[in-house]
């Protein structure tokens, strides 16, 4: 189970690599990675704002299914970088990826703990991931857009997804794989968009 308040790093290190391993597309990914370190990211702004955003959310009627926290996924190359992220939170125009919404009014992230980047991890290398805590609203599949007049955020919604294809890993590009696993989340209020979106709250450096 999953107890946030567990503080000793040995049991935070095995919560976050059960979170991972619950979170892979390939299933050979269970041999394939080695985790060493857990860091708790504790903001107490980011948590109250993720409270806020589901509480809000709530009383405009989701559902429960639409208020789940469920996981997402950044791999960052450096532990600066990644420890940005949790002080300043996930914010638009962060991402290089544009095909299911402008990068400028919302924000990427992987649904799959072992799909973060367009490229295969090669053997060696290392990295940060940040586990986040997420809570996808109302999700709308949308088709990918590789033009430049990027997707806009959809009114009365608070994630876009791809348009999923039962195709089997093996026959995917793992570019395409880490694409079509993207959620591409945004709050918008009055119009404008928000600058970090609130449903998004960084949880775990591992």
């Amino acid at each position: 189970g999953f107890h946030p308040e567990a503080e000793e790093s040995s049991s935070l290190l095995e919560t976050a690599v059960s979170v991972l391993q619950s979170s892979y597309l390939d299933s050979t990914s269970q041999d394939g990675f080695q985790y060493s370190q857990a860091i708790l990211v504790e903001n107490d702004v980011f948590l109250s704002e993720l409270k806020a955003f589901a509480q809000a959310k709530e009383a405009a009627g989701y559902s429960q299914e639409e208020l789940e926290e469920t996981f997402a996924f950044l791999l960052f190359d450096n532990e600066e970088e990644a420890k940005e992220v949790c002080q300043t939170g996930l914010r638009v125009n962060s991402s290089s990826i544009s095909m299911l919404g402008d990068p400028a009014k919302g924000v990427y992230i992987s649904k799959y703990a072992d799909c973060l980047h367009p490229r295969p991890w090669y053997h060696g290398k290392s990295g940060y991931i940040v586990i986040f805590k997420l809570i996808k609203g109302k999700v709308k599949v949308v088709s990918e857009n590789y033009t430049t007049s990027y997707t806009c955020p959809s009114p009365g919604y608070d994630c876009h997804v791809a348009v999923s294809r039962n195709n089997t890993p093996s026959k995917t590009s793992h570019c395409q794989a880490f694409e079509q696993s993207q959620y591409y989340v945004y709050e918008v209020s009055d119009g404008s968009t928000a600058e970090r979106p609130r449903q998004i709250c960084p949880y775990i450096i591992i």
